[in-house]
């Protein structure tokens, strides 16, 4: 985090010790007069300070604000300029009648209140500059910092409607993978099969991880690729000896991907795959990572049919809204149809990228909820 940032972050959470804290700033900048007492020194700088805040405040929270909402420039210039003809005035009579019999000695000239009012030339020369240049400064200070702030809460914002469109593809994937396998076993059941108390087992496992491991942005690509043996040996015990399934995998070092992208891959091969195919059907999945580049392929016989565009609903479809949420610009997802088979290759590359972003705004939403 910059040196800005830990200024905007803390003036956002402190919001009186900061405002505090450059008041006495302004409080000290201020030179000491040759001639001029520490305690003269002291009561000016403190009555000054205190028209400076009041202009300031009047400036930052009223008129940049009617300003910024640009309904009416007209009367937030006419509010301008009859407040700061106020203010300056008030100090103009103030320095006469109360500052200069405080710091000064007897006897001295003062300006009637009318002559202070009608003296255009001081007010706007001396007491307007004196005051509203500090004031717009302190004004561009609040501006920065709520478009900062601004700025922050639309990355959380962002974040957290992200976060939500995962759930809802994630709820979108997880029973349309379950209503299928429960399907499996459920043939399997009314058969008899003894290899059925075997497909809940490792339905178990599947949703094990499916259910409690996969809350997470990322999982490890081990992990998933468990997940998906699990599941191809959940599909042969449905289609015995007819099904076909090489399953290569090699990963040079681990690394982490989104959970339940390569599951619905492979799903969608089995359901419009060996789902469709009375015959032999085979399937071949390929994964490997190399450096920072993943690579995943799916090839699946199946039965041409003209509804054979229903293949990319729901599953792939899915996985194209997930990826170009977590893998905007780093991903692509190609789908082709050759002599009798359907080829889904999907390559990412993985850095860290999405995981710093996240981190940053993370460190935004404590500031904010402090």
């Amino acid at each position: 985090m910059s040196i800005f940032n830990k200024i905007i972050r803390f003036s956002s959470i402190y919001r009186f010790s900061s405002h505090l804290l450059f008041w006495l700033v302004v409080f000290i900048v201020p030179q000491w007069e040759a001639g001029t007492s520490f305690r003269n020194m002291l009561i000016e700088n403190m009555f000054y300070v205190f028209f400076y805040m009041m202009a300031s405040y009047f400036v930052a929270y009223f008129i940049i604000p009617m300003l910024l909402k640009g309904e009416n420039y007209f009367l937030a210039t006419v509010y301008f300029i009859v407040g700061a003809y106020i203010i300056s005035a008030i100090l103009r009579i103030t320095v006469v009648y109360v500052l200069e019999p405080i710091v000064r000695n007897p006897p001295f000239d003062q300006e009637p209140i009318l002559q202070i009012l009608t003296d255009m030339h001081t007010l706007i020369n001396v007491y307007f500059l004196q005051n509203f240049s500090l004031a717009w400064i302190f004004g561009f200070i609040k501006l920065m910092k709520d478009q900062y702030a601004i700025k922050q809460r639309t990355l959380l914002l962002e974040k957290e409607k992200t976060e939500a469109e995962l759930n809802i593809l994630k709820a979108q994937l997880n029973p349309h993978f379950l209503f299928n396998t429960l399907n499996n076993i459920y043939s399997l059941s009314l058969v008899n099969s003894p290899v059925t108390s075997k497909s809940i087992a490792g339905l178990s496992q599947i949703l094990d991880h499916v259910l409690y491991r996969c809350n997470s942005t990322y999982v490890s690509i081990s992990s998933e690729i468990n997940l998906l043996i699990n599941y191809i040996d959940l599909e042969k015990l449905r289609y015995s000896d007819r099904l076909v399934v090489n399953f290569h995998h090699n990963i040079e070092e681990e690394s982490e991907i989104a959970p339940l992208i390569l599951l619905s891959i492979v799903e969608n091969a089995f359901k419009h795959g060996a789902g469709e195919d009375i015959g032999r059907p085979v399937i071949d999945i390929d994964l490997r990572l190399e450096g920072t580049k993943f690579y995943f392929k799916v090839t699946n016989t199946f039965i041409f049919r003209e509804e054979i565009e229903q293949y990319d609903k729901i599953g792939l479809t899915n996985i194209r809204k997930q990826l170009e949420i977590i893998y905007p610009g780093n991903h692509e997802l190609i789908t082709s149809i050759k002599e009798g088979t359907f080829v889904t290759l999907l390559t990412i590359t993985l850095d860290n990228q999405e995981t710093t972003k996240a981190k940053s705004i993370d460190e935004s939403k404590m500031s904010f909820s402090r």
